[in-house]
Parts: structure tokens; sequence; C-alpha cells
């Protein structure tokens, strides 16, 4: 494949039929700086795309808009919901290099994908998302909450105001501001997927505000599910393990980075695209029975 940016590193596989995946154990230690990271940085890049993947047009001509869609999870959605047919409205905070990459691989798929960069503990901005996504696609069918950040302290002591304030805003806060926004659209069938944590359930010594966020998106998305049933408006949740995102280089130690995932039972972290379909099962009519439901993709940890 040819690079589709001069500075982005091209994926050896995507594009290629019957070609086997090579999914790393573990990682190069490596750090980034200012989260929620950039994904054309990291060594090696997240596999986003599954080259065997067969569609079978469960989204065909659906419109969905994703939060923290440029890039790790994210994008992995963005691609695979093309390939089944939805045109896609990636909101994203400033990662532009990673958004545009994600914008391509839509549109290579044939689908059309509309960027909004831009800060979602904005209230204002979720509105502004929504008049767009209209403007341009005239109806809004899926939303995905899916952004998110996560900053490890040793003790809760360590956790200023400021990182707490942070931490709930953009994590709980923007989903509540984009549904809010975006709930006048949906129409009976629609589907609101949420994006919480293993560490909802389980917890996190070094996670403590990030691990109550999540729980908080999990309460929010079996709350949701309740109010919005009599409209038949579905709401669930994708609960993630460890996946190789930028989230990870940009919040943990180089000595984390190494280990990463290797405490699972399969023994290693997750990849993007192994989690996307879980997120295409929910949307899709597939799963027209399900509401209020928790889908767990950890590598095997019980919960």
């Amino acid at each position: 494949m040819n690079n589709m940016n001069n500075s982005y590193p091209s994926i050896p596989y995507v594009g290629y039929k019957n070609k086997n995946i090579k999914i790393p154990i573990t990682f190069k230690g490596q750090h980034q700086s200012v989260q929620p990271g950039m994904e054309y940085k990291m060594e090696p890049l997240p596999i986003f795309e599954n080259p065997n993947y067969s569609p079978s047009d469960k989204l065909k001509n659906k419109t969905v808009i994703i939060s923290g869609g440029d890039s790790g999870i994210g994008r992995a959605i963005s691609v695979l919901f093309a390939k089944e047919g939805a045109d896609i409205v990636i909101n994203y905070l400033n990662e532009h290099e990673d958004a545009n990459f994600t914008k391509k691989s839509v549109e290579k798929h044939g689908r059309k994908c509309l960027l909004i960069p831009g800060d979602l503990r904005e209230e204002k901005l979720s509105q502004e998302i929504v008049n767009k996504t209209i403007s341009t696609f005239g109806k809004i069918d899926i939303l995905i909450n899916n952004c998110g950040v996560q900053y490890p302290q040793d003790s809760i002591l360590d956790i200023s105001s400021k990182q707490l304030k942070d931490t709930f805003e953009t994590n709980i806060f923007t989903f509540f501001y984009l549904t809010k926004a975006v709930l006048p659209h949906l129409k009976e069938n629609s589907s609101i997927i949420n994006t919480t944590s293993i560490t909802a359930f389980d917890g996190k010594k070094n996670l403590i505000d990030y691990s109550a966020t999540k729980g908080a998106i999990t309460v929010f998305t079996k709350s949701l599910a309740l109010s919005l049933a009599d409209k038949k408006i579905r709401v669930n949740a994708v609960a993630p393990g460890p996946i190789w995102t930028p989230l990870i280089p940009s919040s943990f130690s180089i000595e984390e980075v190494e280990i990463f995932g290797t405490e699972t039972p399969l023994k290693r972290a997750g990849q993007p695209f192994e989690l996307a379909p879980a997120y295409l099962y929910l949307a899709s009519d597939e799963s027209r029975y399900v509401t209020g439901q928790i889908l767990h993709v950890n590598g095997g940890t019980i919960v």
C-alpha cells in the first residue's frame, strides 16, 4: 500500500486478501508526552483493519457519528463501518494527521467521511457536529461515544482537582453533551454505543479517576437504555480490556508499555480491529433485541 501521507508509515497487510495478521505480543518501550496521543508515532502501528473481512451491507447507507474516531478504537470502527456501507462523521481533538489518514481509509471503501475537530468539553461543539452532520447527510442513525483520557497516579492524593475535572469532563460529560444533541434526530431502531472499560468492573489502582468515569459510563448506558426503550432506540456499551491504541504510550511509562496486556489470560494486548466487530454487532439489526448491555472484549478476564 502506498503511504497516504508522506510522513505516515505504511501498514503492509492492508488491502491484501488472505494474508496472515501478525499480532505483537509485547511492544517497544515508548512514550508520548501529550494525550490522547498520535497513532502515526507508535511502533508498531496498531492494526485497525482485518484484510480478510468480507462485508455484507450490515450498515448500508447509515450515518454514524464517532467521537475520538481519528485513531485507535475509533479508527477501527470507522473503517469497519465504512466497509459495511456507512458514512462516517468523526470528531477528534487536534490529531489532524491521524484523522486525515482515517478519512482516506474510509473513502477507500467508497463511503464519505466528515471530519470535525474540536474539544467536546465545550458543549456547543456537540450541536455544531449535529448541525454539520444533518446538513451533509440529512440524518443520524448511530452514535458512538468513544473519546477518553487517562492520567495514571500512584495515589488518590496525587490526583489534582484539575486532573479530576479534566478526566470527568472528557470521559463522561462529553457523552451527555453529544447524546443530548443527537437524540432529537434519532428514530426508531437507531443505536447509541458507549465505550466503557474493564476498569469499570475490576478497577485499577493507578487509574482511580479514570475507572470512576468508566463506571459512570456503564450506569449511564443502562439508565439511558431504560429511558429510551419506549422510543425503540437501543443503548449499549463495549468494555475493552487492554487494547493497543495511542492512549497507551501517551499515558503509561516506557516500562509499562513494554509489558502492556501480558497480564490477561491470552497473554497479550488486543488490537483495535479485534474490538470493532463488537460495535458493529451492537450497531446492526443483528442486535435488535439487545439494549442496556455491556459487551466485554478483554482477552479472557472474567468480570
